[in-house]
């Protein structure tokens, strides 16, 4: 059994013969094939039989993979692994494309005979430096996993858990993990919407929405095409070509 993806900035999907059109998102995105080559155009330049890109956040791009199997790693831009991945960048580098698998690994610094995406996954997070997490970020972590739902989450309520200041606890917060407490929140919620999108196919969407601690089915779309760079109504529509690891 594969085990379970631990960093809850990255969400991974896996997408079969699957075509996006053109759009763009806040995360960082690297998408790998493991079988066979796609076609993307990326920032208007087009590229035909590649394995994969890494690409910033508001590069416009789209791919066609019509008889192959896609992973899509979404970042959330402002966490530890986000900044690591711009550090990876050359200046005024906005995407990096991959044209063989070799490429692919000596990228992530993999085994060059086979692909795993769990591998590369680890490989990115081993360039990360090694934290021993306050407890007090571990307490408010664990209060959003718990309570992401609730519509009325606002600073004073993290620091009253933690008996911190919020101007304190944000700064902690934002030492420890890259990202703010609010991004934080928003990226558990719209993960959530995307797994009960795609795991609750008969779920309407907007009682996803408000399952998720969003208003309504306008404010999570909002949020989930900045994010993403399209509505769950798109990936509801594509539930039976993509799958979340």
């Amino acid at each position: 059994m594969k085990k379970p993806l631990k960093n809850p900035f990255i969400l991974a999907l896996r997408a079969y013969n699957l075509t996006v059109e053109i759009h763009h998102h806040s995360a960082y995105q690297i998408v790998l094939s493991n079988d066979t080559t796609f076609t993307s155009t990326i920032n208007g330049q087009l590229f035909e039989g590649i394995y994969g890109f890494l690409i910033k956040p508001q590069v416009p791009h789209f791919c066609v993979a019509e008889k192959g199997t896609l992973n899509i790693l979404n970042i959330e831009p402002y966490s530890n692994v986000g900044l690591e991945l711009l550090g990876r960048f050359d200046t005024g580098q906005n995407y990096i494309v991959f044209h063989s698998p070799i490429e692919t690994n000596t990228f992530f610094q993999t085994a060059k005979d086979s692909f795993d995406i769990y591998n590369i996954i680890d490989a990115l997070l081993s360039k990360l430096p090694t934290l021993h997490y306050d407890q007090r970020v571990t307490k408010i972590v664990e209060y959003i996993n718990a309570n992401y739902s609730q519509q009325v989450i606002t600073p004073g309520t993290f620091a009253d858990i933690v008996f911190l200041s919020p101007s304190r606890l944000a700064a902690l917060f934002k030492e420890q993990t890259g990202s703010s407490l609010s991004k934080y929140l928003l990226w558990t919620r719209l993960r959530q919407v995307i797994y009960l999108t795609l795991s609750e196919k008969d779920r309407s969407l907007t009682e996803i929405a408000y399952d998720t601690g969003f208003y309504d089915l306008p404010q999570l779309n909002k949020y989930m095409y900045e994010m993403f760079g399209m509505p769950p109504k798109a990936l509801k529509h594509n539930s039976d070509l993509i799958q979340v690891y």
